[in-house]
C-alpha cells in the first residue's frame, strides 16, 4: 500500500487537502461489507466532526465501558490523527466489538451493507440515549460531553408526553415520512408520522433515483380485502395511500433494493438494473414546500452477481475529489467514472458493479465536501 499511498499523494499534489487523510481500512476476511460503510461515513463531515468532538470529550473517562460508539470514535480519532496523509489502519477492536455485539456478523459469510449501516446507527442512537439518562440520574458523573451529545431537546407541544432525546446521530440522518390514508366515502385524511435513517426504494430497470422516489411517493388504492378501517365511517372504506417525506434529513441514505427474492426460484436474485443517480438531486416530487436540494458525496457499491457472495467498495467525494475505496487500496478517480456504477441495461452484463447505498448532503446547510 505504500506505492499506492504514495501513488495517491502525487496524483493530488499540492491540492490534497490540508489536514485530510486518506487511509484504507484492512480486510478481516469478510469485512469488506463494514470498511465501505465506515469509509462512506468517515466522508460524511458533520458526522465525522460530532463523533470525534465526542471522543474528546469521553477519552478521560477511565472506567468508561467499551462499546460500539467509543471503538468507532476511537477509530476515527486514529485515522484523523495520523502523521502520515496516506497508508491502512485495520479496525481490529471495531470488528471485534462488532462480532461481539451481534452475531449476525460473526460468521464469515458474504453480510449486506444495508443491514450493518442499519445496525450501527440504532446502536449509536441506543448507546447516546443510555448515557443521557445515566446522567440525568446521576448529575454528579455528567461529563461536558452529554451537552455535546444530546443538543437541544425535541421540543413538540403535545403536552406533559416524554419528548424524545435528539441525538448528534439523529440530527444528521434523522427525516420523517407522513402516511396518509384518504377515505374515498368520507374524505377524511388521516396522517400517522414515522421517522427514518435510510430510506429504501424499490427499483426498476433503466430508471432513475427521481422515478423510484417518484414511486415510493405515489398514490395505492385500498380495496377488496385491503380496505382500510376508517374511524369516521366506523366501517372498511376504500382508501387511497400514500407516502411522503414530510421533514428531509441533512443526510439523505437510499438504499437501493437490488436483493429481491424470487417466488419461483425459492431464494433472493440480485438485480443489476440500471438506475441513474445525479451528484446533485432535488427531492422536488415527495415535499409540500419547496425543493430540498442535495449533492452526493459516497456510494457504497455491491461487485457480484448474485446475494450471497461479492464484494462491497466505496466511491467518495472529499473536497471535490472523487476517491475509489477498496479495503485497503484507494485511489484518485475521475467524477465520470462514478456513472459506470449505476447498473447494466441488459440482463446478463460482465459489469457487476452497482451503487447500492447512496448519501447525499443537504446543501441548505453549507456543503463541506
Amino acid at each position: 500500500m505504500g506505492a499506492a499511498g504514495s501513488k495517491l499523494e502525487k496524483a493530488l499534489g499540492d491540492q490534497f487537502p490540508e489536514g485530510e487523510r486518506y487511509f484504507g481500512l484492512e480486510n478481516f476476511g469478510n469485512t469488506c461489507y463494514c470498511n465501505s460503510v465506515l469509509q462512506a461515513l468517515y466522508f460524511c463531515v458533520p458526522f465525522r466532526e460530532q463523533l470525534l468532538e465526542y471522543y474528546a470529550n469521553n477519552k478521560n473517562i477511565g472506567d468508561a465501558e467499551e462499546n460500539l460508539l467509543t471503538c468507532l470514535a476511537d477509530l476515527f480519532s486514529q485515522i484523523s490523527s495520523q502523521k502520515k496523509k496516506t497508508g491502512v489502519i485495520a479496525p481490529k477492536r471495531f470488528v471485534q466489538r462488532l462480532k461481539k455485539q451481534n452475531e449476525l456478523f460473526r460468521s464469515y459469510m458474504h453480510q449486506d451493507a444495508h443491514e450493518f449501516l442499519n445496525f450501527l446507527l440504532n446502536e449509536l442512537v441506543d448507546i447516546l440515549e443510555k448515557e443521557a439518562q445515566a446522567a440525568k440520574s446521576d448529575p454528579e458523573t455528567s461529563s461536558p460531553s452529554d451537552k455535546a451529545a444530546n443538543g437541544p431537546k425535541n421540543v413538540q407541544a403535545n403536552g406533559p408526553q416524554k419528548d424524545p432525546l435528539v441525538t448528534w446521530v439523529h440530527r444528521n440522518f434523522q427525516g420523517i415520512l407522513t402516511n396518509e390514508t384518504r377515505c374515498l366515502r368520507c374524505e377524511t385524511v388521516t396522517a400517522r408520522d414515522e421517522t427514518f435513517f435510510d430510506l429504501s426504494l424499490d427499483i426498476e430497470q433503466n430508471s432513475s433515483i427521481t422515478s423510484c422516489l417518484k414511486n415510493f411517493s405515489s398514490t395505492e388504492t385500498l380495496n377488496a380485502e385491503d380496505k382500510f378501517f376508517c374511524d369516521k365511517c366506523c366501517s372498511l372504506q376504500e382508501a387511497q395511500k400514500r407516502m411522503k417525506i414530510k421533514k428531509p434529513p441533512h443526510i439523505l441514505v437510499i438504499h437501493l433494493k437490488r436483493f429481491k427474492y424470487i417466488e419461483q426460484l425459492g431464494r433472493y436474485k440480485k438485480l443489476s438494473y440500471r438506475v441513474v443517480f445525479p451528484l446533485e438531486l432535488k427531492l422536488s416530487n415527495t415535499m409540500e414546500d419547496a425543493d430540498s436540494e442535495y449533492s452526493l458525496f459516497a456510494v457504497v457499491v455491491h461487485v457480484g452477481s448474485g446475494p450471497n457472495h461479492g464484494h462491497y467498495v466505496s466511491l467518495v467525494k472529499s473536497h471535490n475529489h472523487w476517491l475509489f475505496f477498496d479495503d485497503e487500496n484507494v485511489e484518485m478517480i475521475d467524477e465520470s467514472v462514478v456513472q459506470t456504477f449505476f447498473g447494466s441495461a441488459q440482463e446478463f452484463s460482465s459489469n457487476t458493479d452497482h451503487g447500492y447505498i447512496l448519501f447525499y448532503e443537504s446543501l441548505g446547510n453549507g456543503n463541506k465536501s
